[in-house]
């Protein structure tokens, strides 16, 4: 006889991803940096942040090497639904400006799970695709997590 569909019950589903200790991890650790259009995502291979960071953004004119601490980070379950999040992300842009780059990478920095600086996963800056431009002196590069947040599962 053949068995049924598996039903996944939604605490579950949060009890998994807490398990894993990747999203339960010391929320200040998480980090989103970004990258230029060197970097070529291969998501069967990627793991870590060393696969993009030779692609990361110039230090200085606002922004940091290493990218900036997540704020805020939730992870959480409703109606079935597991998200995990953040507030959004800003530099203060100064000097000649923070330069242009194409994808946004999320990680954490420290150890997980026996892994260095695991990457949890990368974003489009504009679903062009194109590059994100320059951000001029005195203002703000802000990037909002999706609606439906960094990370969902259902």
């Amino acid at each position: 006889m053949a068995a049924g569909a598996f039903i996944f019950p939604d605490l579950a589903k949060l009890n998994l991803f807490n398990a894993t200790n990747l999203l339960n991890a010391n929320a200040a650790n998480w980090r989103l940096a970004l990258v230029t259009n060197s970097y070529v995502p291969n998501n069967a291979t990627d793991e870590l942040w060393a696969a993009a960071s030779a692609a990361q953004i110039a230090n200085g004119q606002g922004y940091t090497t290493g990218g900036i601490a997540l704020a805020n980070v939730t992870l959480n379950q409703t109606g079935g639904v597991v998200k995990f999040t953040c507030d959004p992300a800003v530099w203060n842009a100064t000097g000649t400006g923070i330069p242009a780059w194409r994808r946004g990478v999320v990680y954490y920095l420290g150890t997980l799970n026996g892994k260095v600086n695991p990457m949890l996963g990368h974003f489009l800056g504009d679903s062009t695709p194109a590059d994100v431009p320059l951000t001029t002196a005195g203002n703000p590069l802000t990037v909002t997590p999706h609606a439906n947040g960094i990370l969902t599962a259902t």
